[in-house]
């Protein structure tokens, strides 16, 4: 199920489902440690004997996030109880704190008994052994513990007539043990057990009365940290300061940090705007404050694959890191670049993907091919887009300071190895797998991201004045490039093929003729430009073949995708489309745009991904090709941050436009050519 909507703070990340239900708690770091497996932490409210939670289809709910914030702004109604609710989530951007106000409304006229539920499923540490919960009275809030992870629980309730801080109902249980379903069951009746203390497997309800009238306000709140100080330290501020204070110091810093560069839009249309914006404003909460970038944090994917995307690929930290620059955010991927030189091999690779306390993730990229010899258990283009996304933040930054910490350690090791390891009958970059971790080989995405992570070692190198590497990274970079134009390109077919693969032996070669949308990377890393023949030639085969014939539309991975893969018929849908994929497309009208024209195209594909996303504005890593269903993990990182730039770029593009056609309309006096460039 997706995820709606995430907010986080760097270490404190909490997610909920389509139905407003909270499924996710990570702490201390962004996608590691899920304190509730994905399992449901409800939210009800009882009122004239009956109980009904926010989970059921009877409550009728808007969920958005507020305009340019990550305070969310969940309406629900529920006409036959008579109630509508407008609830505010957020998370402190300086304290590991989450708050969520709830304001409700009378809709009968008469005043009622109203109580308000929230239950705690948590497997504190990811395991239900060891947990402890326990009513704590002299701060009248509940508390969950196990080793250095805490959090408590506690409420405010306002009804317009006095304000009341503390937990005075409260259930605490043993969870999924004798076939208990847990104390939520002990909240439907309106009267919780009060019981004190439970340890193992446990959960808690607390309890908030409201004699309602005609609205009140109750304000929950959730406190993390490693002990019991922490925590109480936390509670005593919300209490000092007011829950309410937290909420509106993070409403204005999400709304300074998402305009910090204030930036003209152009002729983008407000809701491209906004979809840019919360794309950016969705992305920090997938990134760690030490600089793990998470692919995803949606914990029900364990059931395809028992495992999750809470993992920092390299790849894709590279490109979301890409994009933050682009967006003006470089403080955010300085902690990336660290990230990644802390965890480069001496051998000067990255490896397939990392937690975000840096430790090696799990793989399956064997160390030893089908003959047991030994093999790479690495996606090179990993490794190359980390220094090419490095040089690009350098070129905006000019941070010397910063760089010079990463040169011997990253840069030139990193450089050395994408040197070095060839494959000895064509010069190309050795075989590793691609960046969809299905094939290995040698992929033409891979050889051009090797090509622009050479380029930029380089750069660098030539920076920092050391010449001579500096000329043996352009040497492997020309012969790269020569090999790939000699070994990459079909003629016949007039495209790039999507791999090949070369006896160890003989040197023979066997090539993928697959089409596949990553071939685009060979003009977005530079190797090509987007209006070389070749290019262009790809690019309109893979808008040709691998659009989806349906009323959905969007690009696919490539032919006969089988990954969640919905369809067989091949000629209306070669796959799901990719909220990536489709944007590709996008990124190569803008690239070679020469007219403002011609960037309309790229307008209809952005158009095309609002369109698709969920009303709070994620994005899915997928799409069903026949009803538009998010399809695989959301939010998907990927998928933001490819929104984020795809955005830049146009307006980049349709900046330079603009002053070319302007420049051109004062020299020749076209004044109509001057009034639509301005």
């Amino acid at each position: 199920m997706p995820r709606d909507i995430p907010i986080a703070n760097g270490n404190l990340l909490l997610t909920f489902d389509s139905r407003y239900t909270l499924r996710d708690v990570y702490y201390p770091f962004v996608g590691q440690a899920n304190h509730t497996r994905g399992q449901a932490c409800r939210f009800g409210i009882w009122v004239d004997g009956q109980m009904s939670w926010i989970s059921e289809p009877s409550w009728q709910k808007t969920m958005r996030y507020e305009k340019d914030t990550l305070v969310t702004e969940v309406t629900a109604v529920h006409w036959g109880l008579g109630l509508q609710m407008v609830c505010r989530d957020c998370v402190d951007f300086d304290r590991d704190l989450y708050v969520r106000k709830v304001e409700i409304e009378n809709l009968l006229p008469m005043t009622r008994d109203v109580r308000l539920f929230w239950h705690h499923d948590f497997n504190l540490n990811e395991s239900a052994e060891g947990n402890t919960a326990y009513y704590a009275p002299n701060l009248q809030a509940m508390i969950h513990y196990k080793g250095k992870t805490w959090f408590l629980a506690n409420v405010c309730v306002n009804d317009g007539i006095e304000e009341d801080y503390g937990v005075h109902h409260y259930a605490i249980g043993v969870s999924r043990a004798h076939g208990a379903e847990g104390t939520w069951r002990d909240a439907e009746d309106g009267v919780l057990g009060m019981n004190n203390v439970a340890q193992g497997a446990v959960d808690s309800t607390i309890g908030a009365h409201v004699k309602l009238n005609r609205t009140a306000t109750v304000h929950y709140w959730l406190a993390a940290g490693e002990d019991y100080a922490a925590v109480k330290l936390i509670n005593n501020l919300v209490q000092q300061r007011g829950p309410e204070f937290f909420q509106h110091r993070a409403r204005i810093y999400w709304n300074r940090w998402v305009n910090k560069d204030n930036i003209p839009y152009g002729d983008l249309p407000d809701p491209l705007v906004t979809l840019y914006k919360q794309s950016l404003l969705i992305l920090r909460t997938q990134i760690d404050n030490r600089g793990a970038i998470l692919a995803a944090n949606d914990s029900d994917y364990l059931t395809f694959n028992n495992d999750t995307y809470s993992y920092m690929w390299p790849r894709d930290g590279a490109l979301v890191a890409y994009s933050l620059d682009l967006a003006g955010q470089p403080d955010v991927t300085r902690n990336f670049y660290n990230f990644c030189k802390d965890v480069l091999l001496p051998e000067g690779y990255l490896l397939h993907k990392y937690n975000p306390d840096k430790s090696l993730g799990s793989s399956w990229h064997p160390w030893a091919d089908e003959k047991g010899r030994p093999q790479l258990p690495i996606q090179e283009d990993e490794t190359a887009l980390v220094i090419w996304a490095l040089w690009e933040h350098y070129e905006r930054y000019r941070d010397v300071e910063f760089i010079r910490g990463l040169y011997a350690p990253l840069i030139r090791s990193a450089g050395e190895f994408m040197t070095s390891y060839r494959e000895p009958h064509t010069g190309l970059p050795g075989p590793s797998y691609d960046l969809w971790e299905e094939r290995h080989g040698i992929h033409t995405f891979t050889v051009a991201a090797v090509w622009a992570g050479l380029n930029a070692a380089a750069n660098f190198a030539e920076t920092f004045g050391d010449e001579t590497r500096a000329a043996g990274f352009r040497t492997a970079q020309a012969e790269i490039k020569a090999a790939a134009l000699k070994h990459l390109w079909d003629p016949e077919r007039n495209r790039f093929v999507r791999r090949i693969t070369v006896d160890h032996e003989t040197g023979a070669i066997d090539a993928d003729v697959n089409i596949d949308a990553s071939l685009y990377g060979v003009f977005q890393f530079g190797m090509l430009t987007a209006d070389d023949p070749m290019v262009v030639s790809t690019m309109e085969q893979i808008e040709e073949r691998l659009w989806c014939k349906t009323e959905i539309g969007g690009v696919a991975r490539y032919e006969n995708d089988y990954y969640h893969q919905v369809s067989q018929d091949i000629g209306s849908v070669p796959g799901n489309p990719w909220i990536i994929c489709t944007l590709w497309l996008a990124e190569w009208y803008i690239a070679k745009a020469k007219t403002l024209s011609d960037l309309s195209r790229a307008l209809d594909i952005l158009e095309w991904v609002r369109k698709h996303t969920l009303e709070s504005g994620v994005l899915a890593e997928q799409i069903h090709p026949y009803n538009g269903d998010p399809i695989s993990v959301s939010p998907l990182t990927w998928s933001h941050a490819t929104v984020v730039m795809t955005v830049r770029e146009y307006l980049a593009k349709l900046d330079k436009l603009c002053e070319s056609d302007s420049k051109r309309a004062l020299l020749t006096g076209d004044m109509d050519l001057y009034e639509m460039a301005d």
